[in-house]
């Protein structure tokens, strides 16, 4: 899928209101990274109507939010003003690919959903922003649906293979936990997905 249709997808589903990621709370594990780690700087990839920067920002933490949809970062700012956050979590319209504009370093990356729709070039340019803006040490956090190695056809440009998180984030990160299971939405079938927890490691990027 082109980044312009990935686009169009995810601006009509705003603008039906159809985005089931709509939840109020963000996902457990990530009320589960508020209660156990001391509060730093966050950066959400891909952060829709902002619940986990917003809900960082209320446990003591800075946060900073990325979606390429208008829509989305309108809302997550009107939600930041209503939850008395808009000081601490502050949202932009942008690619995950491309965040030039933001200066780390960061003590915490989350991705909801993000980067499992990027093809190869855009992995890499998201790598690369990761590499520069998380401080060694830094935790990141990666939520995917994944794709069968064995898929074909539609579903062989669809979500990512878990090979390819391992390879791509080789280089700058260790891999400290992988949680896997299934997503189901409305009642589509369920999919395979995981949650991977990665350690930034090696020097530090110059900004």
């Amino acid at each position: 899928m082109s980044e312009q249709t990935r686009y169009e997808r995810f601006v009509e589903r705003y603008a039906s209101g159809q985005a089931p990621w709509d939840d109020p709370l963000p996902p457990p594990e990530v009320m589960a990274l508020a209660a156990e780690l001391a509060p730093g700087r966050a950066l959400d990839l891909g952060c829709g109507y902002g619940r986990s920067a917003i809900y960082l920002a209320q446990h003591g933490w800075r946060a900073d939010g990325v979606d390429f949809v208008p829509q989305a970062i309108a809302g997550a700012q009107a939600r930041a003003a209503e939850a008395g956050v808009a000081d601490r979590a502050r949202f932009y319209v942008s690619s995950a690919t491309d965040l030039s504009f933001l200066r780390g370093p960061y003590d915490l990356a989350l991705d909801i959903g993000c980067a499992h729709s990027f093809d190869l070039d855009g992995l890499s340019a998201y790598h690369a922003e990761l590499l520069r803006l998380l401080r060694p040490g830094a935790l990141y956090v990666l939520f995917a649906h994944l794709r069968a190695p064995e898929a074909a056809g539609e579903d062989a440009q669809r979500w990512i293979l878990e090979q390819t998180i391992y390879d791509l984030f080789r280089m700058g990160f260790s891999l400290e936990r992988v949680e896997h299971g299934q997503t189901q939405v409305q009642d589509n079938p369920p999919w395979p997905s995981a949650w991977f927890w990665f350690r930034r490691s090696g020097p530090a990027v110059a900004l």
